[in-house]
């Protein structure tokens, strides 16, 4: 099989990697790619957004499958694109995309199906007096979202009425987040614990892939500012079968049969982020892709042919495909730009790579410039090793981590101390 994967980051290193261990990948190609998945397949330049000029390069090559790895080009119906030329997809349809595209519709297709998640109600442009009336009456903190894709920086938790008050105004007004808040969420806060749940679907089957946990937060400690992902771990301790059996009857399943009821065919990741408040799980959100850094804990525990899962999806025969789950831990840390997530310089040269053994280093934010590995990005490398405990797991990925440099080096020493106890 010939596969063009779409994407630059972390995230599509870690599924051209796996891609690229089947012994059924004759070609590989990425676009468009980072110095990493180079190393693995074939970069090629495309542009998501030029359809055509993807449609062409498909053509010209012999593709057979897409996997589409970010959630902007499935929002602007790349799938439904591709599908009607008759190329296989791994990636939901624009309509099915919305889950992620817009929190409005998740949230509507959460309460019409009985998916747990917190109490919301949503405005528009237009309903600005209705919003700020329905924030006085609030209970603190408040959770105010941009609906739309706001590259994971649209969720604003509030201490204040105040607060809350003037992020909605920003929103509504195109001054925050432009067409992506001309309707804001608001939503009621749930104090908990953090979990990510990936399921592989064909649109009536589906495969529970191994639950993770990343890190936001720049600083140690969870604290400072919100960034695409620090750190991630897999699995995690709490979601044994008992946790994960309920998941799936109270929210993996009604999903499922919630887009059947809708006649939403979805072909694809679901990536169901919870908050688990006592013992018991919430929806916060679904993602239509998998999660970046969280496909570089849960990728390298798969010891199935990935490849073979994928025709499984587009054939509608995934319940005909075995997979196989390592049971040891894996954690990954990431290697972040001096000033990320503000502003942060690029064309460092990186070094130290050549020393690393018995880690994968997948590359988020990296590029050759005159055969010289340089920073690309916020977020440039992430080192995943796997572990018989998180303890061993995330000794090994800060030994690696220390041999690396670049100007500007950062990466928290903490991922994964917080499921210790």
């Amino acid at each position: 099989m010939k596969i063009l994967i779409l994407g630059s980051g972390g995230r599509e290193h870690a599924l051209a990697w796996k891609v690229a261990q089947s012994p059924r990948c004759e070609a590989l190609y990425i676009a468009p790619g980072n110095a990493g998945t180079n190393q693995v397949g074939t970069n090629v330049a495309l542009d998501h957004t030029d359809f055509d000029a993807l449609h062409a390069f498909i053509s010209s090559e012999s593709i057979d499958l897409v996997i589409v790895g970010p959630e902007q080009p499935l929002v602007d119906g790349v799938a439904d694109f591709l599908r009607s030329k008759d190329v296989a997809v791994i990636g939901p349809g624009k309509v099915g995309a919305q889950l992620e595209g817009s929190k409005d519709f998740s949230k509507a297709f959460m309460k019409r199906h009985g998916i747990p998640t917190a109490a919301y109600a949503s405005f528009t442009t237009d309903q600005q007096a209705e919003a700020l009336s329905y924030i006085q009456q609030h209970s603190l903190p408040i959770v105010v979202k941009a609906s739309g894709l706001a590259a994971g920086k649209g969720v604003l938790i509030c201490e204040t009425h105040a607060e809350a008050a003037t992020a909605v105004k920003t929103m509504l007004s195109g001054e925050a987040f432009g067409s992506a808040g001309q309707t804001v969420v608001i939503e009621a806060y749930l104090d908990g614990i953090e979990i990510s749940i990936f399921v592989l679907t064909d649109g009536q089957n589906y495969k529970l892939l191994p639950s993770a946990k990343d890190y936001k937060r720049i600083g140690e400690g969870d604290t400072g500012l919100n960034t695409g992902g620090m750190g991630a771990v897999s699995p995690v301790p709490f979601a044994d079968d008992s946790f994960l059996a309920v998941v799936e009857d109270e929210i993996v399943e009604p999903t499922m049969k919630g887009l059947i009821a809708d006649g939403i065919d979805y072909q694809g990741f679901i990536f169901i982020g919870l908050m688990v408040v006592k013992g018991k799980a919430y929806v916060l959100e679904y993602n239509v892709r998998m999660g970046d850094p969280e496909t570089e804990v849960v990728i390298p525990r798969i010891e199935s042919d990935l490849l073979d899962l994928f025709e499984g999806v587009v054939k509608g025969k995934l319940a005909e495909k075995k997979l196989d789950i390592s049971p040891k831990t894996c954690t990954t840390v990431m290697l972040v730009s001096g000033g990320y997530p503000q502003a942060y310089e690029k064309g460092k040269r990186i070094s130290g790579l050549e020393d690393i053994e018995d880690a994968i280093v997948f590359h988020a934010g990296t590029r050759l410039e005159k055969g010289i590995l340089v920073t690309n990005g916020g977020r440039v490398l992430a080192i995943s090793c796997e572990g018989e405990t998180i303890e061993h797991a995330i000794h090994q990925c800060l030994t690696k981590a220390s041999f690396v440099d670049f100007e500007g080096i950062y990466y928290r020493t903490d991922i994964g101390k917080d499921l210790l106890t």
